[in-house]
């Protein structure tokens, strides 16, 4: 679950880079413009994501040893 939230927040903050930098907005041209259901279900699914990541500021970090 982590990975897969991490993938969603980096996919978010590319395309957040990509409307900074140019104006242009990746997941809305994929999926048909900001208004369209497609999009709307990304960018809820990379704002869940980043709601979850904030979890992860507040575990405590465990080391595996072999």
């Amino acid at each position: 679950m982590d990975r897969l939230a991490l993938i969603l927040v980096i996919i978010g903050a590319l395309n957040w880079g990509l409307i900074g930098l140019f104006r242009f907005d990746l997941v809305a041209s994929l999926f048909g413009g900001q208004e369209a259901l497609l999009s709307r279900i990304v960018y809820t699914l990379v704002g869940v994501a980043g709601a979850y990541c904030i979890s992860l500021l507040f575990r405590e970090r465990t080391t595996e040893r072999e």
